[in-house]
């Protein structure tokens, strides 16, 4: 089967120029106990390209200041530029308008704000959450928390034997109780894309709302909330090639209309007197503080950068490069993969014999090849796998199949070091 028929892929970009890109990335330069850093990390993070770098390099050293408050010229500069990015992920999840769009620290801040803002408004004792045994632990404990002060209850969508959602279960599941759904897009774990338009049907025909964990999707495969027809969809800066610190929150603006903020504090108000606050229109009035500048103006440069490539050609370029991890993960004698979704992306979670993960990490570790050991902040699902944790490659579009025939390689010799 080829990649582009394992990923459902449906149309077929050029190939991206995968040696010259690398070229864009300074961190792919560096060595590692003596050799070439091959990083397979990106599911945990990844890297920055030079126009990210450069760009807030450049605003922290010439265009530096506050938003939204002076009246000089840095400032006007500042906001004209911070605003500006608002609109460019806007367009780049396919929004409707960019008061839509709310800078958040990252997804666990957004899904925290969904969840103390429109959770604590609309939850009644004996109203159900449902989430899957694939969430993120940043998709689970905020819906916990919410749980023991709502007197709600949590209800779990299964996973099957292939690593897909049992969607026969899902549809069982979402009952007249059912108030909010909240789902990854992709699993850090399986590598598994869900069937978010699906699920959201499911909700809304119950009259709940679908809440979108698109940390590992985004800077992927193409994101449109739109067709997705999602209520709020979170995401990260720094698994978009972007920096760490920022995040972004999709919200239908009827639903961010009607939520409270949950910090308060200066920016987000409208009028103070010691009698009564105000708030100011979304999405500022969730916006507290001052805002992380800088890392705004970075994710703005990441998303250039990943619209010049084109997510339909970073789409294809990376199915075919999994298959290739895939097929030659195979071959290593005792090593176990784990997941195999129809639909996939980037992530390969595997088992070495009785090879604890962490001696096979810290193994290839020495041969420069960074992977990432342990249960990937998903312990529900590694209990339902029945594993303490697995290793896991996570690919990229700078990734080469070299890379992989050196994490193969150095599989071969964790395997003789333990066996």
């Amino acid at each position: 089967m080829t990649a582009a028929a394992l990923l459902h892929i449906d149309r077929t970009p050029a190939p991206l120029d995968v040696a010259r890109l690398r070229a864009d990335f300074p961190i792919l330069a560096t060595r590692i106990n003596g050799q070439p850093l091959a990083y397979l990390d990106n599911a945990s993070t990844g890297q920055r390209p030079r126009r990210v770098i450069e760009a807030m390099r450049e605003f922290d050293a010439d265009g530096n200041a506050n938003v939204h408050r002076g009246v000089h010229t840095l400032s006007q500069r500042a906001t004209e530029r911070f605003d500006h990015v608002r609109e460019q992920v806007r367009r780049f999840i396919g929004a409707r308008q960019s008061t839509e769009i709310v800078y958040t620290h990252g997804t666990t801040g957004s899904i925290n704000l969904v969840a103390r803002s429109y959770g604590r408004s609309v939850l009644r004792p004996g109203d159900e959450i449902l989430l899957t045994q694939m969430e993120h632990h940043s998709n689970i404990v905020p819906w916990q928390l919410l749980r023991e002060e709502t007197g709600a209850v949590l209800k779990v969508i299964p996973v099957t034997s292939t690593g897909e959602l049992d969607l026969d279960e899902a549809a069982r599941l979402v009952t007249a109780r059912t108030r909010i759904v909240s789902v990854t897009h992709m699993s850090n774990v399986l590598g598994t894309i869900n069937p978010i338009r699906t699920l959201a049907d499911l909700a809304h025909a119950a009259g709940a709302i679908i809440v979108v964990d698109g940390a590992q999707s985004i800077g992927h495969i193409p994101i449109d909330v739109s067709a997705l027809d999602c209520d709020f969809f979170a995401a990260s800066g720094h698994k978009m090639f972007g920096p760490t610190g920022i995040g972004i929150l999709y919200g239908r603006e009827a639903l961010l209309e009607q939520m409270q903020p949950v910090e308060g504090g200066g920016g987000m108000i409208d009028r103070v007197t010691f009698e009564r606050t105000t708030w100011a229109p979304v999405p500022i009035r969730f916006e507290a503080g001052t805002p992380p500048i800088s890392a705004v103006i970075g994710l703005g440069a990441a998303i250039e950068y990943l619209e010049a490539l084109s997510l339909a050609a970073i789409e294809s370029t990376e199915a075919e490069l999994l298959q290739y991890a895939i097929d030659r993960l195979s071959e290593v004698p005792d090593l176990r993969l784990i997941g195999a979704a129809a639909r996939r992306s980037s992530v390969i979670s595997f088992m070495l014999g009785s090879v604890h993960p962490h001696d096979v990490g810290t193994v290839l570790d020495t041969h420069g090849v960074a992977i990432r050991a342990g249960h990937h902040c998903a312990q529900p699902l590694m209990g339902a796998l029945g594993v303490p944790g697995t290793a896991r490659a996570s690919l990229s579009v700078y990734n080469t199949r070299e890379e992989i025939d050196r994490m193969v390689a150095a599989l071969h010799v964790a395997r003789s070091i333990f066996n």
